[in-house]
């Protein structure tokens, strides 16, 4: 008994010191404002999960400094949005499916950070109408053109009109990337906790004014599917 209370001191105070450790690192690793010190605080510490634990390139993705934009990518596994968050420099918008915003113990995290969710099935021109006052107000809003993940080699999926869609209307540009790297690819959980070496490739940015929906759908899926990229489609140098 002599010694336990000893060991437990140093114990605790071993813990605590660790996670005085780990918050420092996460306000230093922090580069956006979501408007919150806590959330700023999952931002620093998801960007050292990203870089240190799944080895996430350093390039970042160029968004632009102020205004809308609708960024766009591939989906892997349930680890993409935690990549983009940690390769953006502003706040993204994400439009997720109402499954995946409805999930037990996560809600809350999504509604702080400012997801869409849609309801395919019943209402998805509400997404759409909170996606355009999004753009409206400046922001910028991601979403992945699969609907959901999809590998490379698995059947082909058309893409989801949304992103072109959101860009028509509001002749916001679309941010094409790739993510690959992932271990766990194909799962929502083994994606996050299967340790990568994760890679984001970026793309030049999609125009879209004067362009239709199907025009630039066209072009989303030519970067989005990898196929027949044209040389001016490549990856940012």
């Amino acid at each position: 008994m002599g010694l336990f209370q000893p060991l437990l001191l140093l114990t605790v105070g071993f813990i605590a010191w660790q996670i005085w450790r780990l918050v420092r690192a996460a306000r230093q690793a922090n580069r956006v404002d979501w408007g919150g010190s806590w959330l700023n605080l999952l931002d620093g510490l998801n960007r050292l999960f990203c870089y240190r634990y799944h080895r996430l390139n350093v390039t970042g993705i160029r968004l632009p400094r102020s205004g809308p934009a609708i960024l766009v990518s591939n989906h892997l596994s349930g680890l993409d949005p935690l990549l983009l968050a940690a390769s953006a420099r502003r706040p993204l918008r994400f439009l997720i499916a109402r499954g995946e915003y409805e999930r037990f113990g996560l809600k809350w995290l999504f509604r702080a950070i400012g997801c869409i969710p849609v309801d395919r099935a019943r209402r998805p021109e509400k997404a759409l109408r909170a996606a355009l006052r999004a753009l409206e107000r400046g922001e910028i809003v991601a979403l992945f053109p699969h609907g959901g993940i999809h590998l490379q080699g698995d059947p082909p999926r058309r893409l989801k009109a949304g992103a072109a869609r959101l860009a028509e209307l509001t002749g916001s540009r679309i941010f094409p990337v790739r993510i690959s790297g992932i271990r766990g690819a194909g799962g929502v959980v083994s994606g996050v906790l299967l340790r990568s070496r994760a890679q984001i490739k970026l793309f030049a940015p999609i125009e879209s004014r004067n362009r239709n929906t199907a025009e630039l759908l066209e072009q989303i899926d030519r970067v989005i599917n990898h196929v027949q990229v044209r040389e001016k489609d490549r990856q940012v140098a």
